[in-house]
This record gives structure tokens, C-alpha cells and sequence, in this order.
């Protein structure tokens, strides 16, 4: 009964917790609608302040030296104010000028066009940006910032570059490019986003709503990894010659034509059926081609661990490791055939580099499908495991494996592997955590997940250590 109130304690806490959340994001949401900004109260307070010190009579001469220099004092005052204060008011007159033209123009299906395009160093997304026939503000702004996933909000992003035409002197619109960071590599879906008009001093930030729908991924990003040798385990085409024979049990070369002295018991009765020829079966033969190299990684997750900030980092390490394996894997002669362990329901891709890294993106942890119920014997070639799998089937598993099987195992351990003290250091005198990874891995110290993870990785490299296996350890 304790533990059962214990557990709807939890329970009713996490709801809160997600209830919150939620309420947070929809209210940053509905705030874009609010024209005004910080600026614009902070410079209202000191306009207010200037003119109650240069009305006329607010200034007292206390000696003769200095009265003389007083009313020239204050003119100058008076046109430096009015010259400022008329220059921020036709910035903002321009400000609204521009909003209702594009305001009229989103009418007429004028909207944000945005093409991402993967960072090639480092993760992130660069977007680039085009706003047709817009026009910025006097020395003003035109910014834009995207919801997804849910009301996530991303940084405000300035569309700074005149578009022209090619040829033309007049703009077709303003564009810009940044670079977005997302906290993990996996699929985004976008939302919609709004597009801001902002004055010189940024006292007012007038919006527009942009109706945007898509997806986009984070991918992950590839390591420098030494070249293991691979080799094919099964043979289905005969394109590529190998130096070494090989038994194949492939369907179509264990036919041939029957020949007088072979055993009629042996006659595919199916293929004389269908063709009226007489093919027999070759019970075994040695072949001097290859195939495929088929790759396995495997995402199964034990129910010791729990889903949290932890093994979300650990999946980001995982998917970049696996990504860096296939790369690496695909520089070879053989073709790479990368097999997941989870049903991911993605269009069909023309570069199938790009479709192996969006299948590695989407994938997740999960309890379902099991190491032993993924893993097929006879045509792995590559094998991918982490400190997420269960040790009785990792053991179970490898253990029918032969040599020809490279084993790659991932410590999850690594992902917050640096200097605590620096860390901290950093925190407190230099810069701010600016990602979840930093803001995780002074916390990962202390948690009572770091002990049980580096034990049953202990246990694993134990296992890995007795087998005659190729086996890499990242």
C-alpha cells in the first residue's frame, strides 16, 4: 500500500510537471502576439526623464560663472532630443508601414519560405530564408522565429540580405541565413512560425503569423573511426569477385540444370512446373563472390533504465556512432545494407546514404524488439550493441557468432566523459551551459544511474573479452 501511494505521488507530480510545461509553452506562444517590447518601456521611462529635466524653468543657476552657459546647455539639449526622438518615430512609422503591406501580402499567399540544409560541421540545421516582396523597416528589423514539435520555439533569426532578381535592379524580397541548434538528432515537425517587424531600437516587434507545415531532421554528425575489415556473409548476386570461397545457401545459385547421373530426388519440382525445365537442388557450394554487407544496430533497452535527460543524450551518442559505422562501412566495395530494429515509416529516398541516415535519425530506444529476435545469424556481417542491451542475450547472441562478425560496441558511459571540476569551473566563471549536455553532466556525477550503468558495462566488456570476435569499442 506504501509503495502504491509512493508511486501515485510520482504519478500525479509528473502530470503537473507535463501540465506546466505545457502551459508555458502556449503562453510563449500567445506572447508573440504582444506588440511591445522591453525597449520600448525602458526608453519611454528616459524620454519622460529628459523632458521633465529640460522644461522650461527646471534649470537653476547657482552662480553667475555658469548661468551664462545654461539656455545654450538646454537648447542643445532640446535639438539632440527632438532630432533622436523624430528619427525613432519615423523608424517606426516605417515599421508599420512595412507590417501592413506585408500583412496585405500575406493575403495573397505571400508566406516564409524556408530550406534547410544539414550543418557540415557540427549538428544544427542551416536555414535559409527568402520573405517575397517584402520591405524593412527605416533602419529597422525584419525578424522570424519557427515553432515545432509542439510549441518549441527557436531563437529569433534576422532576414537581413536584399533579394534581387537576376538582371533587375528593383528586390524581390530580404532573406537571411542562420544556423538553428536542436537538442536531439531525430525528426522535427514544424508548426508554423511568425515573422517580425522591428524598429531601430527595437521598441516594437509587430507580428505575422506564417502558416508552415513540414518536416525536417537533425542528423547525426560523423567521427573519425579506424576501418575495420567486413565481408559478406551471404551471396545474392555474383557482381563483385572475392579473393576467399565461400558457402552460400542462396536460393537461386543452389539450382542447376539436371545433368545425367544426378539424383532425381534432388529435381525443384516448383521450377519445372513453372518453367518446364529440370533444375535439382545443390546441396552445398562454394562460391567466389559476394554481396552485401548487412548492418545491424540494435536499440533495444532494458526496463532498468528510465527514459529521461540521460538516455536521451545517450541515444544522440548512440545514433552518431552508428552513423560513423555505416560511413565508414559504405567507403568499402561491397554495397551496405543497414537493417532497423523498429517499423519507421519513411518515403523512399533516391540517395541511399541520406535514407540510412534518416532511418538511424528517426529510430528510438525501445523494449520490444529484443537483440536475439533482431539479429539474423546467417547474414550479419556488422553488428552494433550499447550498454542498453540486456547482458543474457548479448552473451547468448554472440556466442553463436563466428569470426567473420565485427562487433561494435557502444559505451553509453562515454557520452559525459570530460573533467567535473572544469566543468563546474566553466559553469561559474566563464561561460553559461548553452546545450542540455552541459547543463546534464555536472549531474551525472552524483546520480545513482551513473553506478548501475558503469557496472553492467563492466559485466559486458567481461563477455566481449572471452569471445573470438572482432570487437571495437566506442
Amino acid at each position: 500500500m506504501k509503495f502504491m501511494l509512493h508511486g501515485l505521488i510520482i504519478t500525479r507530480k509528473f502530470g503537473l510537471n507535463m501540465k506546466w510545461n505545457s502551459i508555458k509553452k502556449r503562453v510563449s506562444y500567445y506572447l508573440q502576439y504582444f506588440p511591445f517590447t522591453l525597449n520600448a518601456f525602458i526608453l519611454g521611462v528616459a524620454l519622460w526623464l529628459c523632458f521633465q529635466w529640460l522644461k522650461p524653468g527646471s534649470a537653476t543657476a547657482e552662480d553667475d560663472a555658469t548661468a551664462s552657459f545654461v539656455p545654450v546647455i538646454l537648447l542643445i539639449g532640446k535639438i539632440t532630443l527632438w532630432f533622436v526622438t523624430g528619427l525613432i518615430s519615423f523608424s517606426v512609422l516605417s515599421t508599420f508601414v512595412c507590417w501592413i503591406h506585408f500583412l496585405f501580402l500575406s493575403g495573397k499567399g505571400y508566406k516564409l519560405d524556408i530550406e534547410f540544409q544539414p550543418a557540415k560541421k557540427g549538428m544544427g540545421l542551416w536555414m535559409q530564408t527568402l520573405l517575397q516582396k517584402a520591405r524593412r523597416p527605416f533602419l529597422g528589423f525584419i525578424k522570424a522565429r519557427l515553432f515545432y514539435d509542439d510549441f518549441k520555439i527557436t531563437d529569433k533569426f534576422t532576414l537581413a540580405s536584399n533579394q534581387r532578381i537576376k538582371h533587375r535592379f528593383w528586390r524581390q524580397g530580404v532573406s537571411g541565413k542562420s544556423k538553428m541548434q536542436l537538442p536531439d538528432i531525430k525528426e522535427y515537425k514544424l508548426q508554423g512560425g511568425f515573422v517580425f517587424f522591428e524598429d531601430m531600437l527595437q521598441l516594437f516587434s509587430l507580428p505575422v503569423k506564417q502558416d508552415l507545415k513540414s518536416h525536417f531532421h537533425n542528423a547525426p554528425e560523423s567521427i573519425t573511426l579506424k576501418d575495420n575489415p567486413a565481408i559478406p556473409r551471404k551471396t545474392e548476386d555474383t557482381d563483385t569477385r572475392i579473393e576467399q570461397l565461400r558457402r552460400v545457401d542462396g536460393e537461386y545459385l543452389n539450382y542447376k540444370d539436371f545433368e545425367s547421373g544426378d539424383d532425381v530426388r534432388r529435381v525443384v519440382w516448383k521450377v519445372y512446373a513453372k518453367n518446364r525445365e529440370l533444375m535439382v537442388r545443390v546441396p552445398e557450394i562454394f562460391d567466389p563472390y559476394a554481396s552485401h554487407i548487412y548492418c545491424y544496430a540494435s536499440f533495444h533497452k532494458t526496463n532498468d533504465f528510465a527514459e529521461n535527460d540521460f538516455t536521451a543524450e545517450m541515444l544522440n551518442y548512440y545514433k552518431t556512432r552508428i552513423w560513423t559505422v555505416y560511413e565508414t562501412l559504405s567507403r568499402k566495395e561491397f554495397e551496405v545494407r543497414f537493417v532497423p530494429d523498429q517499423e519507421l515509416h519513411l518515403p523512399e529516398q533516391t540517395n541511399k546514404d541520406l535514407f540510412v541516415q534518416k532511418l538511424i535519425s528517426n529510430s528510438h530506444w525501445q523494449e520490444s524488439r529484443s537483440l536475439a529476435d533482431y539479429f539474423e545469424l546467417k547474414y550479419g556481417s556488422v553488428l552494433c550493441i550499447s550498454s542498453m542491451n540486456s547482458i543474457e542475450e548479448i552473451k547468448e547472441v554472440l556466442e553463436q557468432c563466428n569470426n567473420e562478425v565485427v562487433v561494435y560496441y557502444v559505451k553509453l558511459s562515454n557520452t559525459f566523459r570530460t573533467i567535473a571540476p572544469l566543468t563546474w569551473l566553466k559553469r561559474v566563471f566563464i561561460l553559461p551551459p548553452n546545450d542540455r549536455l552541459k547543463r546534464i553532466r555536472s549531474r551525472w556525477i552524483l546520480t545513482p544511474m551513473r553506478w548501475k550503468l558503469v557496472k553492467k558495462e563492466k559485466e559486458i566488456e567481461n563477455i566481449l573479452n572471452k569471445l573470438d570476435l572482432t570487437v571495437v569499442t566506442l
